[in-house]
Formats: C-alpha cells, sequence, structure tokens
C-alpha cells in the first residue's frame, strides 16, 4: 500500500472511500486506518469480534502514549450500500473530485471525519510531539450494521485491560447546513417492539367460523401511534412511536389470515428509561385490547438508552475550538438517530461534531474539499486545547 501524507485529510478520505466496505465488510479500509496510524507512531490492535447469527467484524484501536488523561475519537469506517449505481454523477467508490468536491459513499457519513481526525492530530505531533496525555482512535466496522461486535466489544475488551478513557470525540455528521451549527451533546433512546396478534384462519366467506387478527391489530396500533408519550423536556424533543413494518402472511383474498404482526420503533427522551417505555407501551396495547379481546404477543429489542453530556470542560473546548475556527457558536442539540456515541457513554463523556449531514446515505454523497480542511483546523484547535495546561 503506497504511504499517505497524513497531513493531507482529502487524500486520506479517497483511499477510504475507494475501499468498497459496505457493512460488514472492510474492503482495506482499516489497513488504510492503519498504515496512517502506525506512520504516526501509535500503538494499534486489530481485532475482529464474532457473535452467533452475526458477521464477523473488524475494529481497531489505537493508542500514542500511555498516561492519561485518554482523548479518544470514535468512528466507522463501514457504509451503507449506493444504491443504483447507474444515478451517481461520479462511481460511489472512485473518489472522484470535481470543482472542488469530493464524491463517494461515506464521505461524510464517516471517512471524511475518520481522515481529518488522523490529519488533525497528525498536524499537533508535529508541533507538539508529547502531550501531556494519550490520543486514542476507536474505529468500527459495524457501525451502520447491527452494532453488536463493533464498539461496544471494543470497550468491552478496554475495561477487560484496565484501560479507560476520559473523553470522546465521535465523528458523526452532526451539522445540518454548515460547519458550526451543532454539536451533538445527547441522543435520544431507541428501542424495536414487535406485536403479534393470533387469530384462526377460515373462509372470507364465513366469518363467524374464523377469527380476524388483522382489524385488531390495527385497532391497537392506531392506539399507540394516537397517544402522546410526553411533549418533550428540556434538552430533548417529544418521544415518538412509528409503526414500521406490518407483516401479515397471507396471499388469498379470500382467505382470513390466522396471525396479524407488527414491528415499531420509538425514540424516547430523558422523561423515561427502556423499561419506562415498555411499560408504557404494555399498558396502551392492554387498554386498547380492553373491548378486543385479541390474544397478542410483544417483544422488544434495541441497543441504545437515552443519554446526555452536561456541560462541563468537554462540551467547552469543543465549543470554543468550533467558534475559532469558524466564528460559529454551534448549538447544542440532540436530535437525529442514534450513533455510537450511545454505548460510549456509559464508559466517558462524549460528543458529537462532524461534517454537513445534507448529503449522507444519498446518492451523490459528496463532501467540500473546503469542509474536510476546516473540520481538521477544528479537531486540530480542539486537541491542543484539550491538553494546554490548566
Amino acid at each position: 500500500m503506497t504511504a499517505i501524507d497524513p497531513t493531507n485529510p482529502a487524500a486520506l478520505t479517497q483511499a477510504l472511500i475507494r475501499c468498497e466496505s459496505v457493512t460488514p465488510a472492510d474492503a482495506g479500509a482499516l489497513a488504510v486506518v492503519e498504515q496512517a496510524l502506525t506512520q504516526l507512531g501509535f500503538n494499534t490492535h486489530r481485532q475482529t469480534f464474532s457473535a452467533p447469527g452475526t458477521p464477523d467484524i473488524d475494529n481497531i484501536y489505537a493508542r500514542r502514549g500511555k498516561t492519561g488523561p485518554n482523548l479518544c475519537f470514535a468512528g466507522h469506517t463501514d457504509v451503507v450500500p449506493a444504491g443504483d449505481l447507474a444515478a451517481w454523477t461520479h462511481p460511489p467508490f472512485a473518489a472522484e473530485i470535481h470543482d472542488g468536491i469530493l464524491y463517494g459513499r461515506g464521505a461524510v457519513d464517516m471517512k471524511g471525519a475518520v481522515a481529518c481526525f488522523i490529519a488533525a492530530t497528525a498536524r499537533t505531533l508535529k508541533t507538539n510531539p508529547t502531550p501531556p496525555g494519550s490520543i486514542s482512535l476507536l474505529i468500527t466496522g459495524d457501525e451502520e450494521g447491527p452494532s453488536i461486535n463493533g464498539t461496544t466489544k471494543v470497550l468491552d475488551w478496554l475495561a477487560a485491560r484496565g484501560e479507560t478513557l476520559d473523553a470522546c470525540l465521535v465523528g458523526e455528521p452532526s451539522n445540518p447546513t454548515a460547519l458550526g451549527d451543532e454539536i451533538k451533546i445527547g441522543r435520544r433512546g431507541s428501542m424495536n417492539g414487535e406485536i403479534t396478534v393470533h387469530g384462526k384462519q377460515g373462509h372470507a366467506a364465513y366469518p363467524t367460523k374464523a377469527e380476524n387478527p388483522v382489524p385488531k391489530l390495527v385497532h391497537i396500533l392506531d392506539r399507540l401511534c394516537r397517544q402522546p408519550i410526553d411533549t418533550g423536556s428540556q434538552n430533548f424533543e417529544p418521544s415518538n412511536l412509528e409503526v414500521t413494518v406490518i407483516d401479515i402472511p397471507n396471499a388469498a383474498t379470500n382467505v382470513i389470515p390466522a396471525v396479524a404482526r407488527a414491528r415499531f420503533n420509538v425514540r424516547y427522551n430523558d422523561l423515561h428509561t427502556r423499561a419506562k417505555i415498555e411499560a408504557w407501551v404494555a399498558l396502551q396495547c392492554e387498554a386498547a385490547n380492553a373491548a378486543l379481546n385479541a390474544r397478542y404477543d410483544l417483544a422488544f429489542s434495541g441497543t441504545g438508552d437515552v443519554f446526555l453530556t452536561k456541560a462541563g470542560p468537554l462540551v467547552a473546548t469543543l465549543t470554543g475550538a468550533v467558534h475559532a475556527v469558524t466564528g460559529r457558536t454551534p448549538a447544542l442539540t440532540t436530535g437525529g438517530g442514534t450513533s455510537d456515541a450511545r454505548f460510549i457513554q456509559a464508559y466517558c463523556p462524549v460528543v458529537e461534531f462532524g461534517l454537513v449531514n445534507a448529503t449522507i446515505h444519498q446518492v451523490d454523497e459528496r463532501v467540500p474539499l473546503a469542509d474536510l480542511e476546516t473540520l481538521t483546523q477544528i479537531y486540530e484547535r480542539f486537541i491542543a486545547a484539550y491538553f494546554a495546561p490548566a
């Protein structure tokens, strides 16, 4: 592999995009990261984790320094599928630059931010080869997938060896329109639910000899969707429940089905815990079922609880770095989906700041080269300020 200048975020981003690392494939992306960090004197640990029924996932944890505080950057090199290749203006894994814009899957989410942090670290070490602490990177290949064999298992591995993180910056694309818009200081929790209503199959012409589960399912779902969970809290928007799948395994129009299922997702704020949300869902189902006498099952799954990083040195340091480079004071927000910050928050304070998210997961995902340079400068300022004497 040809060595890449680790101070050049555009070249690093191009090299990463050219690795077709659609989850769970790595396709050489972590090797690009590892080579750049090895040049900078990091000790790297390449790890592959497995679990029954899930794909093996490659991850890297790299650290430079042996003392605290340990400032960690967390990110991922896996990406979502490109979709319709013919719809792309430039091939999704060619990393072509046109009119100062770099095109490619993962340019924003989030290979660009990984490249920017490496470049910022390389520039920092040129002027300050021995910062008073450690810099580390936790890079997974499972953020866009089930998130089972990625960050959470690396964190377990760190804990088992007695290694701690003192603060973490996650490079998720946090800005809606321009760099400096927002810093994510928390995320709502996410819980998946599945309800299965049981009936009795029969002929549509003889409904009294059957039991149709579909109207009962619809009635329960109607209550779940119409009943407000809350009106929001000081730091979070209102919780919401969205039905995402309705499955009735029946293809014949003259047959009453024996079963009807639905899946839904709940995004909940800091007024609740996972257990309270499960209890709320169960209560609504029982209330809807009072007049139905339906036979149904409820099941829950999900890996992310709500969290909030309160105002303190980490938030202030990143806010100051953003303002120093862009002249803007970012809003401190908690909107959007989930990220691997939901796992990291149990180990240390964590914030999220990355590129503009306007094209993530879209055809023609792209990033201006100027934004890569600006983000690198923000990260460089952040690292310097974090390790500055008190």
